[in-house]
């Protein structure tokens, strides 16, 4: 089906209620993350759980990326904060910006996993890439008004994906 290729292999309320020490044990090794509405509010400076989050994440072993679509500016203070690499004017949702990550981080689609808010840009293209996808809630209501349009597409893709979970068709 179409709309498949959207599909999250994982949907769950916030990046920081994912069970990483499962997934480290599981053989993941690499995280990339998408900033914005998916550790903090767009545009809001790097908190304290983002902080204590990543480095929980290094002490377990991961290696972190984040991958953002924003300018340097903005990646790199979050990323300066946080301690992790980055790419910035990443691209999403090409797959280039993901291969490009997972070198970095000296990883495989079977070792790296994704996290982001947004099944256009960050689901697709980590998918495209062979990466392990989480769908996050977004943090924050308010958003540009190009990203406010493709929720509303979301919702349609989202709607048809959770009719197939509660089917049984998709895991």
């Amino acid at each position: 089906m179409f709309l498949e290729r959207f599909y999250p292999d994982h949907e769950v309320d916030s990046a920081y209620s994912i069970d990483y020490s499962a997934q480290y044990a599981d053989g993941k090794r690499a995280i990339i993350y998408d900033v914005d509405n998916t550790l903090v509010p767009h545009g809001a400076p790097a908190d304290e759980r983002a902080k204590a989050l990543f480095a929980t994440l290094h002490s377990l072993g991961f290696r972190t990326l984040l991958l953002s679509n924003n300018k340097e500016p903005r990646v790199k203070s979050f990323s300066d904060a946080v301690g992790s690499t980055y790419i910035y004017r990443a691209g999403k949702p090409g797959q280039a910006g993901y291969l490009r990550a997972m070198q970095k981080l000296g990883s495989t689609p079977a070792t790296t996993l994704f996290v982001g808010d947004q099944l256009f840009t960050d689901v697709w293209g980590a998918k495209k890439a062979g990466i392990e996808t989480y769908l996050v809630k977004p943090i924050h209501p308010k958003e540009e008004i190009q990203i406010v349009l493709k929720r509303r597409l979301e919702r349609i893709v989202l709607h048809f994906y959770h009719k197939n979970v509660s089917r049984g068709r998709v895991s």
